[in-house]
């Protein structure tokens, strides 16, 4: 658990930087439908002491004022920019935000970048964020990836989301680039924030999610847009999982240790429903011998800490 006390966890508005540094660094930001909370996110990377050079946001079909809002902090901040995507007419789950993604990838005008970002369009952080994040990459040469712990909105207050040491937390993904070359970027599938993390470490790399005061990320929107329902997504959460290649045992324990979130009980069971789902309907699994040896080795090592009471107490299962 966090060494802060939940009432400290306040989310921070600050002022745009004043003169702040620019560094090497590129964000990309799939955004659908965001303008209930897209002002946050803008204002907390205006306000970076650590600036990226250039913040690619990728309209992904809202029907809602996110371009605008979009649009008019481009016109006062340079290093924003708009590109608009094509609607697809539907929502493809987990693999549309990374197509959308990697359209904004393919479009970077700074292409000597050496750190590269997924952002949602529903987070705020402190202004210090960015540089605490990027020093911790600079100070580590075999760090792959790194982000602070997620504290999302719920009942009124910011509570921690309940992920291990190495799991980068998917709302900002930061990356070496070295390291996201060499796990060949995001896959554009529902797993895809498990499979970078396993990727990375399958090739001899590090990946932290760190405690710290400027490391906090506040979460505003419990899921995405089409997630409010909180039984579908433990219902696609199960379904991930399959794909990922978690083993019936090792998804059981995975289940189990979820009933403690909200929905309370059901929602570890849903989990396991919707991987016994996706197994009996025999839906595709990420094809990938090497990383497939490696997960299960993974897994009969933290099966074997849970029987023997070592598995830390959030696991990012």
């Amino acid at each position: 658990m966090a060494p802060f006390s939940p009432s400290e966890l306040v989310p921070v508005v600050s002022p745009p930087a004043v003169d702040p540094r620019i560094v090497p660094l590129v964000i990309v930001s799939p955004v659908r439908d965001e303008s209930d909370y897209l002002r946050l996110t803008l204002d907390a990377v205006v306000a970076q002491t650590w600036r990226p050079v250039e913040w690619i946001l990728v309209d992904d079909g809202s029907n809602d004022s996110t371009p605008e809002i979009v649009a008019e902090y481009a016109a006062r901040y340079p290093f924003i920019r708009l590109i608009r995507r094509q609607d697809r007419g539907f929502r493809k789950l987990g693999g549309g935000v990374i197509a959308a993604f990697d359209y904004g990838r393919e479009r970077i005008l700074h292409t000597d970048w050496q750190y590269i970002a997924k952002l949602d369009g529903d987070m705020s952080f402190g202004p210090r964020y960015i540089e605490h994040m990027l020093q911790k990459l600079e100070a580590e040469p075999r760090l792959a990836a790194v982000s602070g712990k997620v504290y999302r909105a719920e009942d009124g207050r910011f509570i921690e989301e309940m992920h291990g040491r190495e799991q980068v937390a998917g709302q900002f993904k930061l990356y070496k680039r070295e390291a996201f070359e060499d796990i060949g970027g995001f896959v554009q599938h529902l797993a895809w924030d498990g499979i970078d993390v396993h990727t990375s470490a399958m090739l001899g790399w590090e990946t932290l999610s760190t405690y710290s005061r400027d490391a906090w990320l506040w979460h505003h929107r419990v899921m995405g847009s089409s997630d409010r329902n909180l039984f579908v997504g433990r219902m696609r959460w199960g379904r991930g999982n399959w794909y990922l290649g978690y083993h019936p045992l090792y998804m059981l324990v995975a289940a189990a240790n979820r009933v403690r979130e909200k929905p309370y009980v059901i929602g570890g069971v849903l989990m396991m429903v919707g991987y016994i789902w996706a197994a009996i309907r025999r839906l595709p699994r990420y094809e990938n011998p090497e990383f497939r040896r490696y997960i299960t080795r993974w897994q009969n090592a933290r099966l074997k800490d849970a029987v023997t009471g070592q598995l830390p107490e959030h696991d990012h299962s």
